[in-house]
């Protein structure tokens, strides 16, 4: 007997009929002879409709009381889907994340898991039961209070259970087939991948392929817990995340030269102009954006001007950062030294990702001619050992997506993919 958990993103328990279509594949792999645990997310938009209505009644509510209201989401997804369970005649039991046993940091809103112990978990499926547990939430350690993970926090939720509790893989249901080569909603022509290593993952995921959130992909890692992405909607095998390629009967699943092309428009540039070119000025700049515990992604800092010693440097952020981190530099301006600030949130970002571009000189200068011929002008340039990033114009970002999956032969020569709903979450 082997445990597998589960996890059914919000569209997939969207409706009362999505649910029980869950329940009755959760009940699926029951009968298979499986211990099941199910994480779920909010039905549907419950969300960021909560979010919503909070901002209707205070314009910045409090973080502790923001939390106590979006895991009311989850709790009415695991009883729902705990009920449907039980109408198909298995015992089924629901946990909130305390009562799973997530334990977290401090922070609101995007705590971060620093312990699981799934004590309750185990006793139920031990029993014979089917535990249902609520994804997106945990307990601080420290204040006891309840706690939200951000955005993919169930997926996290479900890696994390699946690593305290030993099992056997993380089934991870969306509403895509798996994981493509790019988002079908913006290349109707993108290729499923069968298998990707957890270090491509990463890339895409922190690149802003929406199908798997970066935090999961890196707790699965450390974990070496295998992940199959798959759709709550199909029977279809979906997509392998594992450290190890897989074999699929006879053929063995391939590292590919090029994964996939991933784009993100959720973020900001901020400029920082009139920067003197001294030892510490970036350091400053930086530690004041940490200090605001604001994550940057992109950095660039241009040459000197001779005549004056001054430079600018350039940087990328969540759009939902910049407020925060303009406030924070104009507060420390006279320490910094800077002469103005510039803040742009028009901008887009394409990431190409691939393990075989460490052996293939070729690819950069394939990638950076997809887009001269695409017409897309590029601002800022970002690399590492098996990925390239350029930020661009927001409204350039589907052309440049389209051009560049072309480019290196990642179109699929079948159907369309197919997005069954939802918003890829």
């Amino acid at each position: 007997m082997g445990l597998v958990v589960q996890k059914y993103g919000g569209s997939s328990v969207a409706d009362a009929e999505g649910i029980k279509r869950v329940a009755k594949r959760i009940v699926e792999a029951k009968q298979s002879g499986n211990q099941v645990v199910a994480v779920v997310s909010a039905m549907g938009d419950t969300t960021d409709e909560l979010i919503d209505l909070a901002e209707q009644v205070s314009p910045m509510p409090a973080g502790r009381e923001l939390d106590m209201l979006l895991t009311a989401g989850e709790r009415i997804s695991m009883a729902l889907l705990a009920m449907a369970i039980k109408k198909l005649g298995h015992e089924a039991q629901s946990f909130t994340g305390s009562q799973a046993g997530v334990i977290t940091d401090s922070v609101h809103n995007k705590a971060r898991i620093i312990d699981v112990t799934p004590g309750r978990i185990k006793t139920s499926v031990d029993e014979g039961n089917i535990a249902i547990v609520a994804g997106f939430q945990g307990v601080s350690q420290d204040t006891k209070d309840i706690t939200t993970l951000g955005r993919g926090g169930s997926d996290t939720t479900a890696v994390a259970l699946a690593a305290a509790l030993d099992a056997d893989v993380c089934e991870i249901y969306t509403d895509v087939d798996g994981v493509f080569t790019a988002d079908p909603r913006v290349v109707k022509k993108a290729r499923k991948i069968d298998w990707i290593s957890f270090e491509d993952m990463l890339e895409l995921a922190a690149s802003g392929s929406k199908v798997l959130l970066h935090r999961c992909v890196e707790y699965a890692r450390r974990y070496n817990i295998p992940i199959h992405v798959r759709s709550s909607f199909s029977g279809l095998q979906g997509t392998w995340v594992s450290s190890e390629p897989i074999n699929q009967g006879d053929k063995q699943v391939e590292q590919a030269l090029i994964s996939g092309v991933a784009h993100d428009t959720s973020e900001a540039k901020v400029t920082v102009v009139g920067v003197p070119d001294k030892p510490g000025e970036a350091a400053s700049i930086f530690r004041t954006i940490a200090d605001a515990e604001i994550n940057i992604d992109m950095v660039v800092q241009n040459v000197s001007a001779a005549s004056t010693g001054l430079t600018d440097i350039s940087f990328t952020l969540p759009k939902t950062e910049g407020r925060k981190a303009i406030d924070a530099l104009e507060k420390n301006k006279a320490g910094i030294g800077f002469d103005s600030l510039r803040y742009d949130d028009q901008i887009g970002k394409i990431s190409l990702v691939g393990a075989g571009m460490k052996t293939n000189p070729g690819v950069t200068a394939d990638f950076f001619t997809a887009l001269s011929d695409a017409g897309v002008n590029i601002e800022l340039i970002s690399t590492s050992e098996i990925r390239i990033s350029v930020v661009t114009r927001a409204d350039d970002v589907p052309e440049a997506v389209r051009a560049v999956h072309s480019a290196f032969g990642l179109d699929s020569d079948s159907d369309e993919a197919v997005v069954y709903g939802g918003t890829g979450r």
